[in-house]
């Protein structure tokens, strides 16, 4: 990927996001990561996992209750 492009679509995403921090959740990876572990990271974090396929924004719900535990 071009590096102009990923950062553009960095600061897009970024955009789109209200909150400072956000709950991800996490994709199998090759190099060992793990399914389904939520995790709570700063906004531009949260976007740079997105954009590598490595995890996804969760549901409100998700986010609610890893946030309450």
């Amino acid at each position: 990927m071009d590096v102009r492009q990923y950062y553009k679509k960095l600061h897009e995403l970024e955009a789109t996001m209200p909150e400072a921090n956000a709950v991800v959740v996490s994709f199998e990876t090759p190099d060992g990561g793990k399914a389904g572990v939520l995790t709570e990271v700063p906004r531009r974090n949260a976007c740079q996992l997105m954009l590598e396929g490595r995890a996804q924004l969760a549901s409100d719900a998700e986010a609610e209750e890893f946030r309450q535990n």
